[in-house]
C-alpha cells in the first residue's frame, strides 16, 4: 500500500485532476477518468475498494474489469469520484489528516441520526457534505 505522507495527501496526489470546482469537474469527468484514479484515491482517502465502489454503484469487478480493457469510468460516475476526491481534499485540509477526516464522516451528527458518511452514495449527498465542511470553515456549527 503506498501511503503518501504529509497534511496534504490527498490534494497533492490528485492535483491534476481539475477540483477546484463543479464546472471543472464535469469537464473533468466529461474528458474520461482512468479507473486507476479509483484505485489511488481508495488507497490515499483508506477506503476499502469495496467500499468505494458502493459509493458509485458499481462492482469491484466492474472497475476492475474498466481498467484491464482501458475504458474510462462513465461521465456519472467520473463525476460523482472526482466529487469524492475533493470532499476528501477539503476535509483533509480542514481535520489536518485523512484518518480525522474519515473519523468525523463516520460520526453521527448532532443534528441527525445520520452520519456524513452515509449521504456520500450520491454526488448531490457529497455536495451536502462539503458544503457542511464549508460552514466548518467558516466557523459554523453543523
Amino acid at each position: 500500500m503506498n501511503q503518501t505522507k504529509g497534511m496534504d495527501a490527498v490534494r497533492k496526489k490528485f492535483k491534476n485532476l481539475g477540483l477546484k470546482n463543479n464546472l471543472e469537474i464535469v469537464y473533468s469527468a466529461r474528458k474520461g477518468i482512468k479507473p486507476t484514479i479509483f484505485y489511488s484515491f481508495a488507497d490515499v482517502a483508506k477506503i476499502t475498494e469495496q467500499n468505494l465502489a458502493d459509493l458509485l454503484h458499481l462492482h469491484p469487478r466492474t472497475i476492475q474489469n474498466r481498467r484491464n480493457q482501458q475504458k474510462n469510468l462513465d461521465p456519472v460516475e467520473g463525476e460523482h469520484l472526482l466529487k469524492l476526491i475533493a470532499l476528501f481534499v477539503k476535509g483533509e485540509e480542514l481535520f489536518g489528516s485523512i484518518d480525522e477526516f474519515n473519523s468525523w464522516l463516520h460520526k453521527p451528527s448532532w443534528q441527525h441520526k445520520e452520519k456524513p458518511s452515509d449521504l456520500l452514495s450520491t454526488p448531490g449527498g457529497t455536495d451536502l457534505i462539503a458544503d457542511e465542511l464549508e460552514r466548518l470553515v467558516h466557523g459554523y456549527a453543523v
